[in-house]
């Protein structure tokens, strides 16, 4: 039988996609490549949802109702973030066949063959709220490009006043360090050089490791000194095993060329952290910290547990540690509540900080948060100003770090084959064309910058 997936949201969606694409195949399956060029008829379409925006959960419902369009007689199954929180909603759909929460995607083809035998509409979404163990999908070899997206993670217990995902997800869930090493172990045999470490909210991994499996873990990866869990106010930095030693593990791994986070959350870096993360050789000078907004009022009302002179401190610290950083993050415009001066706080907070690259999003309320029924919401046109006024700073401020590059030589591992030029991204994450009579993807070169065009990076193989 014939099995199609489409996936909506974050990388970590992606991943799973993936990995249930190999529990497919591994029942004897045949998975519909996204590159394939046959017509091949799906009898199974699934889509992995997202429900981080009401604009996502839309888009989930219109795929869900398409596909039942080109096949009325395949199996819908809806998984994934939106059918975990959306549940009565997807109900109502006749064009679904099966709902499936977070925590269900691991027994997928057994839930798809049950309803083959039964014909009944099943829903199935467990209680993630209480779900204490991370959901491991065993080595799961997600390539994007030709980088290797690992799961480290799940949950989130921020609960951010805008965000629905720490009841799509639920609590903080770390996957057991020997599952991640493993698995990048068989990423590095197969030749691929640089690893993106995911999760939901992976500045809490190792969060939830408790007593004896802190001290396992510690024993079992040569930690002899004594550990102190940090203030409890810190409450990233609890316990004894978290990213720092995990990161210190995958830097020892042969074959892996780089390491490279995503997205964090600032209160994840302070002095220790990056005295350690400092002397690792693979580590990305790249972060994406999530900041959302350069005002401490709209930094309160959106429950992000930070200040702007905190924040500061951090990119402080990433800058003394190197000097060829390259900082970017998210910004959230228009949230309930943020006056003029509030923006323009936001505004100077940011020329302050120079972040290379800004992703701006204009505020929308989400269903079930606590911002949807704040007072003063913000009038879209207003939204759209301070949007625009944003992104001409993050251009500007990209344009100026590309312009320190030229004539410089920079290493580069190569992607893509785009027209006649190869792309790829430098450790820092810039990202640079150049031409080659070679096949570069996955190759890494040494480049010379010799043109910067419109925010594009040019560069000369060296």
């Amino acid at each position: 039988m014939n099995v199609e997936f489409m996936t909506l949201g974050c990388k970590t969606n992606q991943y799973e996609t993936n990995a249930m694409e190999q529990n497919f195949k591994n029942h004897g399956y045949h998975v519909i490549s996204k590159d394939s060029e046959a017509i091949e008829i799906p009898d199974i379409y699934v889509v992995n949802t997202c429900s981080v925006t009401n604009v996502a959960e839309r888009k989930s419902r219109q795929m869900l109702r398409r596909v039942k369009e080109l096949n009325s007689e395949a199996i819908v199954v809806a998984c994934g973030c939106y059918a975990q929180v959306g549940k009565s909603e997807l109900e109502k759909m006749d064009e679904v066949d099966l709902i499936l929460g977070i925590n269900e995607k691991n027994n997928i083809v057994e839930i798809v063959e049950r309803y083959m035998n039964e014909h009944q509409k099943i829903e199935e979404v467990s209680d993630v709220m209480h779900e204490k163990t991370f959901q491991d999908f065993g080595t799961t070899t997600y390539t994007e490009l030709t980088r290797a997206v690992v799961k480290v993670q799940d949950g989130c217990d921020r609960f951010c006043s805008y965000c629905i995902i720490p009841y799509a997800r639920g609590m903080v869930r770390s996957r057991e360090p020997q599952s991640i090493l493993k698995e990048i172990e068989t990423i590095a045999k197969n030749g691929i050089k640089e690893i993106v470490l995911t999760g939901i909210h992976i500045a809490s991994y190792g969060k939830d490791f408790k007593g004896d499996v802190v001290l396992k873990y510690r024993k079992d990866y040569g930690y002899t000194e004594d550990f102190k869990p940090f203030d409890p106010k810190d409450d990233i930095h609890t316990g004894g095993f978290r990213l720092i030693e995990l990161l210190e593990q995958i830097d020892k791994i042969e074959g892996v060329e780089r390491v490279r986070i995503g997205s964090v959350e600032p209160k994840l870096i302070n002095e220790e952290f990056m005295n350690r993360l400092s002397k690792l050789n693979k580590i990305c000078h790249h972060f994406h910290l999530s900041l959302q907004s350069g005002c401490d009022e709209t930094l309160a009302r959106m429950n992000r547990r930070y200040n702007t002179v905190e924040f500061a401190r951090v990119c402080e610290l990433l800058r003394e540690a190197f000097d060829d950083v390259m900082l970017t993050t998210d910004i959230i415009v228009g949230f309930p509540g943020e006056t003029d001066d509030e923006f323009n706080k936001t505004y100077e907070f940011l020329k302050k900080i120079k972040f290379y690259k800004m992703h701006i999003f204009k505020y929308s309320p989400r269903r079930g948060t606590k911002s949807e029924v704040m007072p003063n919401q913000v009038d879209g046109t207003i939204k759209e100003e301070r949007s625009k006024k944003l992104i001409e700073l993050s251009n500007k401020n990209e344009f100026e770090y590309n312009s320190k590059y030229f004539n410089k030589e920079v290493s580069v591992l190569f992607e893509e084959k785009d027209g006649e030029y190869y792309k790829g991204h430098t450790a820092n994450y810039l990202n640079i064309k150049a031409k080659s009579n070679e096949n570069l993807e996955n190759a890494v070169k040494k480049v010379k910058i010799i043109n910067i065009d419109n925010n594009e990076v040019i560069g000369k193989i060296v």
